[in-house]
């Protein structure tokens, strides 16, 4: 399975009904991270951006996954890009200890 980093605008303005979706979202997210389709999730600080980080078969595979999201009406740009390397610090095995 291939690794994509998707990178998401979110609007300027967050409407009532924006808010009112980020309960909803975030639990899809979180049923996604239990799945192991989502490794990584993170919005910028002014709210404006966001990065996804997902396992999937393709590009295509990975956008329908995105279209389900509830907040995804409100996204103004979405990107999709295939890795070629995904490395983290909490992908790696722990040091050794020998104590």
């Amino acid at each position: 399975m291939a690794k994509f980093m998707v990178t998401l605008h979110l609007p300027v303005v967050f409407t009532d009904d924006f808010v009112a979706l980020i309960p909803r979202h975030r639990a899809s997210i979180n049923r996604l991270m239990e799945e192991n389709v989502v490794e990584a999730y993170a919005i910028s600080a002014d709210r404006t951006q966001g990065w996804i980080t997902m396992n999937g078969q393709d590009t295509e595979a990975i956008r329908l996954i995105i279209q389900k999201l509830p907040l995804y009406p409100y996204f103004t740009d979405v990107q999709v890009h295939e890795l070629f390397i995904f490395d983290s610090v909490s992908s790696r095995f722990p040091p050794i200890s020998l104590n």
